[in-house]
């Protein structure tokens, strides 16, 4: 096992001649497939598309999109040029996109009509109103002066926008040789992609991340799992996180084998894929397994292919894992980090046992060298003692763009990155994480974590998905809220609560407020907002007279 200097490009032409005729990408809900050559000649003419269109090296290609098929299209045509791939959230608004292409100088923004509740053109009309009278590729925005195109991705028409199928076109008409000049002037340490890390306190800052950092991060996941070209992966967690276009893309790209997708997170579509393409894993969130598992339809499909998988995202629950692993036929592991860590610093393996997989993030990645340091001291922390998780190797992010103050601030003089989790080692050489330093809730002076709470609670029957954090009391600085998400016609009420916890945990520990709940909030990219819950809990104390002491 060792890590390889190819450029993105250089990996899928490495595969296009290899195993030309061999299925890389598949919609199994339309049966559209891509064979990697096929995929690799459609990438090449994007990419001189794209090129006459005025993207060189250095340029920034936007991407606001579910995983619709021509998502890793550009990509890989971004890679090819040596331009850097910017990934936004598709649940940003008029206001967060509006940041996000003027923090990162976007010069290109490739767009679909939309999801859920937002009209993504009519967003971007709203942002760059000279689109309605300027010819494509001649747009001069007043407030947004590097940006010159917008691609539709898809075959409608709209003024001021190229559509997919022009560019496409541009680039058949173009002569190779532009392509193969842009291709000798990148090395695999240039930036490729760039992610908006999620905007949970402060703003959104840019990671960027070089071809080096994500394709290696990708093979050594896919390594822990054994990952070969037969297998079969099913991804449905969205390619604008590190989880779909890291864990997920970049595990296929470097072994060579296929990509299942699935535009949008739908459970039905997820099962429906599984059955008819054999897929030997799937990815996904806690809430995104629940889904499945918990769908009417769940037994109608034959899952006996899955072999593996990854749950992350979010602390995952030990009896979820377990329900996984019975029902799903899959041995999970669980990948832990964070963007900037391009993002997996740890992994359980496939042949770690069930309790490893179960109860801990394995431990770190090869090439890497991760630490529990004391927040206070930057000393060590002894097995078994608390900390903050940090990291040092080839994964570490090149830095946040145009921000050096912020990354010193994460990057310490040691080179070791902290991610603000606090986690404990092992005797084993196993970690486990234990919750985030913001996360911990200090009522009277006693340290409460979360996570112990939550595995509690997740025991108790009738309850689907559980989430705790601290709500603020005027005695005691702060009290544990739990918001209990609980399975269909399940009658819990408060005292049933407080009465499985009576004698099981620490007085101090049990909830002083919980709240029944449909939904947790959450990220684009599946992780749930803590401190969104905290104004939830304030805001459902008032709605239901709860006096806050």
């Amino acid at each position: 096992m060792q890590l390889v200097e190819r450029t993105l490009g250089q990996w899928l032409e490495h595969w296009a001649e290899e195993t030309p005729d061999k299925e890389y990408i598949v919609y199994s809900d339309r049966n559209l497939r891509f064979t990697w050559k096929q995929f690799n000649d459609r990438v090449d003419d994007m990419a001189k598309g794209l090129i006459s269109v005025g993207v060189e090296k250095g340029t920034h290609v936007g991407i606001w999109a579910n995983n619709v098929p021509d998502w890793l299209t550009f990509l890989y045509a971004c890679a090819k040029i040596g331009a850097v791939y910017v990934t936004v959230n598709t649940n940003y608004k008029l206001s967060e996109l509006e940041y996000i292409c003027k923090n990162s100088d976007m010069h290109t923004l490739c767009i679909t009509n939309g999801d859920r509740d937002s009209n993504f053109v009519d967003i971007v009309y709203k942002m760059l109103p000279e689109l309605k009278t300027c010819q494509r590729g001649h747009l001069e925005s007043k407030h947004f002066p590097k940006m010159k195109n917008v691609v539709y991705i898809g075959q409608e028409k709209f003024r001021g926008m190229y559509n997919t199928a022009e560019v496409l076109l541009l680039g058949e008409n173009e002569e190779n040789t532009c392509l193969n000049e842009a291709k000798k002037q990148i090395t695999c340490h240039d930036v490729v992609n760039m992610q908006y890390t999620s905007g949970t306190t402060g703003f959104p800052k840019g990671v960027m991340l070089s071809h080096y950092n994500i394709a290696n991060n990708g093979y050594l996941t896919g390594e822990h799992m054994k990952f070969t070209a037969a297998d079969k992966l099913c991804c449905c967690v969205p390619l604008f996180h590190c989880f779909g276009v890291v864990l997920a893309s970049m595990n296929v790209l470097t072994h060579g084998c296929t990509q299942v997708m699935v535009e949008r997170f739908d459970p039905l579509i997820v099962l429906a894929s599984i059955h008819k393409e054999r897929c030997t894993a799937v990815y996904g969130v806690p809430t995104m397994f629940i889904a499945e598992l918990h769908h009417p339809m769940f037994d109608l499909f034959d899952l006996s292919s899955l072999r593996t998988g990854i749950m992350a995202g979010s602390l995952c629950p030990v009896e979820l894992m377990k329900q996984v692993e019975e029902k799903m036929f899959m041995k999970v592991t669980s990948v832990y980090g964070l963007t900037e860590t391009s993002p997996g610093m740890t992994q359980t393996r496939i042949e770690d046992s069930f309790d490893v997989r179960c109860n801990t993030v394995g431990h770190e990645f090869e090439f890497t060298e991760v630490k529990v340091l004391d927040p206070e001291t930057g000393e060590e922390c002894p097995l078994g003692v608390q900390g903050e998780m940090c990291n040092r190797g080839y994964n570490t992010m090149i830095g946040y763009y145009k921000n050096p103050e912020a990354t010193a601030e994460v990057i310490d003089k040691n080179g070791y990155l902290h991610s603000g989790d606090l986690g404990i080692k092992d005797p084993d050489g196993n970690y486990r994480i234990t919750g985030r330093i913001k996360d911990m809730i200090i009522r009277g002076g006693e340290n409460i974590y979360p996570r112990e709470i939550e595995e509690f609670l997740y025991k108790l029957p009738g309850v689907k998905d559980v989430q705790v954090a601290g709500i603020p009391s005027k005695k005691y600085g702060e009290a544990v809220g739990a918001f209990i998400i609980l399975h269909e016609g399940v009658d819990i009420q408060y005292s049933d609560v407080r009465e499985y916890c009576m004698d099981k945990i620490a007085r101090y520990k049990i909830p002083k407020y919980i709240f029944f709940i449909d939904e947790f909030p959450m990220t684009g990219s599946g992780k749930i907002q803590k401190f969104k819950l905290k104004e939830l809990g304030l805001k459902l104390c008032v709605e239901q007279g709860i006096e806050i002491i």
